[in-house]
This record gives C-alpha cells, sequence and structure tokens, in this order.
C-alpha cells in the first residue's frame, strides 16, 4: 500500500524512488497490512529492504500465501511455506503471519487450520482471520476456533465492516468494495495481548470516524490492560487513509495519555513544473 498512487504527492514525496517508498510511509504509521505476499513470495532481498527501511517498533502483519490457505487449504503445501517464511527472515519477530481464510473455511476445518498453526516456528506470531458465518453466529464454532487459537497463542482478527455496510454505496470505490468485503458482525474480543484489528469506513470522513468510535474506546481499554493492539483503517479508495489512521491514534491518545505518539512525517514538496 505504501506504493499507492493517490499517494504520491500529498504522503509521498513525488521523486520518491520506490525502493524508498516504504521509509516515507513509516513516518506516518507505524504498522502495515503485507498483503501482496497473498499473490506471491516476495524475494528475500525484497524483504531485506522492508527491514532497511524500518525502525525496530514498526510492525508488518503480513499475508499467508493463498496457494496455502485458498487454494490447498494446508495440504501439501512445505515448500510454499518454507519459500515464504525464509522470504521472511529479515523481518525478525516484527513480522506477524496472518492467515486470511476464505469464507467456506468453515467450523468443520478447524482442526485442520490448528494443526497448520502448530506447524508455523514457535518464534512466529501468527493471526487468523475468519469469515464463514458460523464462526461468528454459533457459540460453540466461536469457542472452538477459540481454542485452537489459543492453543499457539494465535490472535483472531476481526475485519468490522458493519458501518461500510448500513447504507447502499454511492461511489464506484464503495461499489467494488460492496461486492468483494464480508459482511460479518462486529468482534471486540482480544486473545493475546497483541490484538490486531481491521476496520472499513466509507468515503464519507465523518461517517468513517463515527464508525470507528466503539473502537477507540475497546483499544483504550486494551492498552489499559497492557495490551499492544494493532488497528488498521481503511475506506473504499484509502486515499485519506493515512491522516484517519493518525486521527485515530489521537483520539485514542485522549482516552490513553501516556500513548506515545506516532512519528513526524518527512514534509512533502509541493508538485513543480520544472
Amino acid at each position: 500500500m505504501w506504493n499507492h498512487k493517490a499517494w504520491t504527492g500529498r504522503f509521498l514525496p513525488q521523486s520518491l524512488p520506490a525502493k524508498e517508498r516504504l521509509r516515507a510511509y513509516a513516518g506516518w504509521c507505524n504498522a502495515v497490512e503485507g498483503n501482496t505476499t497473498f499473490y506471491a513470495t516476495p524475494a528475500r532481498t525484497t524483504v531485506a529492504t522492508w527491514a532497511q527501511q524500518t525502525g525496530p517498533g514498526f510492525r508488518f502483519v503480513v499475508k499467508v500465501p493463498k496457494v496455502v490457505t485458498h487454494e490447498r487449504r494446508f495440504a501439501g503445501v512445505e515448500a510454499e511455506m518454507r519459500a515464504f517464511l525464509d522470504a521472511l527472515e529479515p523481518l525478525g519477530e516484527r513480522a506477524v503471519l496472518w492467515t486470511q481464510l476464505p469464507g467456506s473455511f468453515g467450523p468443520s476445518e478447524v482442526d485442520a487450520l490448528g494443526r497448520f498453526l502448530r506447524r508455523l516456528p514457535a518464534d512466529r506470531r501468527r493471526a487468523v482471520e475468519v469469515r464463514h458465518p458460523g464462526f461468528f453466529t454459533d457459540g460453540g464454532s466461536a469457542a472452538l476456533l477459540e481454542r485452537a487459537l489459543a492453543g499457539v497463542d494465535a490472535e483472531w482478527v476481526p475485519f468490522d465492516t458493519t458501518v461500510f455496510f448500513q447504507s447502499p454505496p454511492v461511489s464506484e470505490a464503495e461499489q467494488d468494495a460492496w461486492a468483494k468485503k464480508p459482511r460479518l458482525p462486529r468482534r471486540t474480543r482480544a486473545l493475546t495481548d497483541q490484538p490486531i484489528v481491521r476496520y472499513l469506513g466509507r468515503d464519507s470522513v465523518e461517517d468513517t470516524v463515527t464508525g470507528w468510535r466503539p473502537w477507540t474506546e475497546v483499544v483504550a481499554g486494551w492498552l489499559r490492560e497492557g495490551r499492544s493492539p494493532t488497528v488498521f483503517l481503511h475506506t473504499p479508495d484509502n486515499v485519506d487513509a493515512p491522516t484517519l489512521a493518525r486521527r485515530f491514534h489521537d483520539e485514542v491518545r485522549v482516552l490513553v495519555p501516556g500513548l506515545e505518539a506516532l512519528p513526524e512525517p518527512e514534509p512533502v514538496e509541493p508538485a513543480t513544473l520544472f
């Protein structure tokens, strides 16, 4: 996402080479979702540049490849996972292994998920995002998943789209998200000391901010308990996502004054003709 075209000239300098854009992004936010790894495992040398561009406190929540989670459903994926884990090694403990599962992955497959999670390196944090409605509407299925995750100290990642689906889409970006994003109940229970939240707002900044207000209270509560949460703020086009993320962080700091401020981004020079 640090290569998002809409951010060039606003959050990232116009002339900045692609290999330095993560460094500039890290001046705005201190965590990133690694979504591209879902489609292809990056070269280890590429990941090494990610590590070099970010400080020791910067977090990477990196999605496990789709061949593992969606295509083979954890069966016969040893070679692919070895390559993936080797590529991520330069990030060390800063990388969270994010297993995002399709909506068709239901409670009957939790055992397969548990076996997969247990085989991951013990020193790597694990996080799982499920989208099957059964995990959210059936208490037994939710408890089954929680037990599997607790056994390996893995977090259940909620993707909160409740505000987004409260009213019909009003733009092309919202229509696209309407067709693709999961429609599930909000979940606010943390399982580990490092909970992760994904939140999707609307094109409207006002609606987006109003919709995240329950999360400021939840996140503040986690911080008071000594947890260290990571929150990702999205909108359908993500055009203003960095400023929205910083606004959310500021609202949580009002509730938890001891929370450290985000870094100061480097100045972005206005575009010129010459």
